[in-house]
């Protein structure tokens, strides 16, 4: 058993809390529910001719289907396939799951290229030495996805720990695999970065699997949660050579190890979600913990802190933070047709705003934000009357609202279609906003990348990611927020639709609307 906190007791100690909350959580009733079937088809291709022979994928795919079948799944198991066995196994899972609402589940280890942006496993059997030979010769990732589409799954799963160097010399124009979006009601997990690669490993397993064994067995693990810890796991054993990627459509959340026996059918009982009153006690228990770490400079406090609290109310803000004293060394490509976001922050940058009313599209006033100070990740507009990180969370805002945690609007890492986190700081009025329930409390945003889209503003037409967000705070402030990101990480469009509910019983309106006017960048 690999240990996760070998770094610190005070690590252990976080992931105790952790697993006791969500374990108290877990204890609902199943009754009504649907029943839950779970099939996997594990493939592992180590047996390649010559030098593209590896050593790891037939033991993964040996110990995957191992846990999987103590996990309650049915395991159609492959090691090293041919073409005409892949194809036939996938047919194979189809039939078994079609009609059935159940868990559709894809582990592939092995060689995988890229071809014009669609992703191919490649049997033992194959001897590609073109792209076309590729095609006809490998199997498409596609094809499982569209059997599991076919047989009307709930949740489909795909792992692919395919992303070793390409041994087939002239067969594909780019490394690693390609990224994809995640179809509905799918979770798409890569071992690494795409367009990136990574080692076959050393020990009985590979570096990601190894990991990614230990976590599916650990109770009451909500799937994103565990992959959040294999890629913390990975990217820290890895010195930040090789961090796995996710991409993820689920609705609703699933668990591997529900406690269910092997071969069982149980119903299905998503864990509860935590009432109101409980997520204030979670957010309190974590920033005891942030507020214990947050001037470190040492990246093993972070890694520890995230993997006691992968999807917690502050984890984007740690993610930033470790980002910056620890810098990944591998960046995913993005889907095809889309641009990364780069933060390219400078002193002297300068963005006007125009402010509007929602409800009347009337000019309310204009706002020009300069860059005047970059510190320690820091960075300081128009003399510190706002404070952002470099990674997009706001330390104080344009009224002179200071947020601890980081409220972090952006994502830490890359822009996803399908992303989801959650940010929540407490807030500290400034002496001048006078607030009858008191100057400190708490702020909350639920947020999605939606959409990769163009959209029209007065400083120009430009492509920009969406990010639909709900808004809430401890003064009554509720509401919708939809803003659009463009390459450089700059806010371009920000729509908000709020009210303020006051003590008296009535709310007040808090809708406006945001637009970049001009973008000035020093020479």
């Amino acid at each position: 058993m690999i240990q996760v906190f070998a770094a610190s007791q005070y690590a252990k100690r976080l992931l105790a809390r952790a697993s006791l909350a969500l374990a108290a959580l877990a204890a609902s009733a199943q009754a009504n529910a649907p029943l839950d079937v779970r099939i996997a088809l594990v493939i592992g291709n180590s047996a390649y001719s010559g030098s593209a022979a590896l050593s790891n994928p037939a033991n993964d795919a040996k110990a995957m289907s191992e846990q999987l079948r103590k996990l309650g799944f049915q395991v159609l198991e492959l090691r090293d396939g041919s073409r005409s066995q892949m194809t036939e196994a996938i047919e194979d899972a189809r039939k078994r799951l079609h009609g059935r609402s159940g868990v559709g589940m894809l582990y592939y280890a092995g060689h995988g290229v890229q071809i014009d942006w669609r992703n191919y496993m490649v049997p033992v059997d194959a001897r590609p030495r073109s792209q076309t030979e590729v095609v006809a010769q490998a199997v498409d990732v596609e094809s499982v996805i569209n059997a599991f589409k076919q047989a009307g799954n709930r949740v489909n799963i795909l792992v692919l720990d395919a992303c070793r160097n390409n041994p087939f010399e002239g067969t594909a124009s780019v490394k690693g695999l390609a990224q994809l979006d995640a179809v509905p009601g799918t979770f798409l997990a890569y071992a690494t970065a795409p367009g990136n690669v990574a080692d076959d490993g050393e020990g009985e397993n590979g570096l990601y699997t190894g990991y990614l064994l230990q976590e599916m067995a650990k109770p009451i693990s909500r799937i994103e949660d565990v992959f959040k810890r294999v890629r913390l796991q990975v990217r820290q054993k890895s010195r930040g050579n090789q961090i796995p990627w996710e991409s993820t459509s689920l609705e609703e959340d699933f668990v591997f190890n529900d406690g269910r026996g092997a071969g069982s059918v149980v119903a299905v009982a998503p864990p509860p979600k935590p009432r109101p009153e409980e997520r204030d006690q979670i957010f309190l228990r974590e920033k005891v913990e942030w507020d214990r770490i947050k001037q470190s400079h040492n990246p093993d406090d972070f890694y520890a802190f995230l993997q006691a609290y992968p999807s917690g109310a502050i984890s984007e803000a740690a993610q930033s933070r470790l980002n910056q004293i620890s810098q990944p060394l591998v960046t995913a490509t993005p889907v095809q047709g889309r641009h990364s976001v780069q933060r390219d922050v400078q002193v002297g940058d300068e963005i006007e705003y125009v402010y509007r009313d929602y409800l009347t599209n009337l000019e309310t006033r204009r706002e020009t934000l300069r860059v005047t100070s970059i510190k320690d990740g820091l960075v300081e507009i128009n003399n510190g009357k706002q404070i952002v990180t470099l990674a997009g969370g706001t330390v104080r805002n344009d009224m002179g609202i200071d947020f601890d945690p980081p409220l972090q609007s952006l994502p830490a890492d890359e822009f996803q279609i399908g992303k989801k986190w959650v940010s929540r700081s407490q807030e500290t009025m400034p002496k001048n906003i006078q607030t009858p329930i008191g100057d400190v409390g708490w702020v909350e945003q639920e947020m999605k990348v939606a959409a990769y889209e163009q959209i029209t503003v007065p400083a120009g037409t430009m492509y920009a990611y969406r990010i639909e967000a709900s808004l809430r705070s401890y003064r009554g402030l509720s509401g919708k927020v939809t803003y659009w990101v463009d390459s450089r990480g700059t806010i371009a469009k920000y729509v908000r639709r709020a009210k303020v509910s006051l003590h008296n019983g009535m709310t007040r309106d808090n809708s406006w609307t945001r637009e970049v006017v001009r973008i000035h960048k020093p020479r």
